[in-house]
């Protein structure tokens, strides 16, 4: 079988999990992306690890599954709904990684590893990178935001996005791609691809306004605005850090899509910028 259908496949079978577990419930979805960020989390720290990094890799996971599991349970928990209605428990996934990122130090003097402060330093990105934006993803998933059919509405769009824009910049670009967007960084990613991207994201706005008004269509462009550009960027970013590290791809669990890394890494920049955005909309 070819990369392209392999890819495709694995495309389409995580799509039909996702919507399948947002419309199922907010729990189960919650639980699949808590093996993500777990993935996630040991696929990162067992890549930066070599004979100058030695991040610590069972805290770190343990640290960003504590931030996941704690964002999880405010938002979803029944027996939190009055914590959920005041202003600070947005801030919850923020606040965790503070005592988490002292602790990190504690632990590294009885380590005796090689680089102290880069092993710190690694340990606290690894949680701060990739469990931060995926906990920030539960609060589009909560009773009380709009829903459409039964599934969170911003939650499913944000996703629409991304992936018609990943999938349509990937297709264009690799079919008329000649003007590199950073070549330096990612060879193959073209502006003819990022044009194409953006296009079909902003005309897919539209489409999902019509469909579900209740949203305004300022938001839903957006929200396919901010997934245009920090999920380029968040793409990017994991193309340097693979890059510095002389690898083709974060992993091979995702069959034709590589590793964790590989797949979600437009979320883990654009996760954290779409939630502010909605948070000063007052939408979540």
């Amino acid at each position: 079988m070819s990369n392209f259908w392999t890819r495709t496949i694995t495309g389409l079978s995580m799509v039909f999990i996702m919507l399948a577990a947002l419309w199922f419930s907010g729990w189960v979805f919650a639980l699949i992306f808590l093996v993500v960020t777990t993935l996630g989390l040991w696929e990162f720290y067992g890549l930066i690890t070599n004979e100058n990094c030695h991040p610590q890799k069972f805290f770190g996971t343990l640290a960003g599954v504590l931030i996941y599991a704690a964002t999880a349970i405010i938002n979803l928990s029944p027996l939190m709904s009055n914590l959920s209605q005041q202003v600070w428990f947005v801030f919850i996934p923020f606040i965790i990684p503070i005592p988490l990122f002292f602790l990190s130090f504690v632990f590294e003097i009885y380590r005796n590893k090689p680089n102290p402060l880069m092993n710190v330093a690694t340990t606290t990105m690894g949680f701060l990178y990739i469990a931060l934006p995926f906990s920030l993803l539960l609060y589009f998933n909560r009773p009380d935001v709009i829903h459409f059919h039964g599934m969170p509405v911003i939650l499913v769009g944000y996703f629409a996005f991304t992936w018609l824009y990943d999938t349509s910049a990937y297709l264009y670009g690799k079919q008329f791609g000649k003007h590199k967007l950073f070549e330096r960084i990612s060879p193959k990613k073209s502006w003819e691809g990022t044009v194409a991207g953006t296009a079909v994201s902003l005309l897919a706005a539209f489409g999902l306004h019509f469909l579900v008004p209740e949203l305004p269509l300022i938001n839903w462009i957006s929200l396919a605005c901010l997934v245009i550009f920090f999920g380029t960027f968040g793409d990017l970013v994991e193309s340097l850090f693979k890059r510095s590290l002389n690898i083709k791809d974060s992993g091979t669990i995702l069959p034709g899509h590589g590793g964790i890394l590989d797949r979600f890494d437009t979320m883990l920049i654009s996760a954290p910028f779409v939630f502010l955005y909605f948070f000063f909309q007052q939408a979540i």
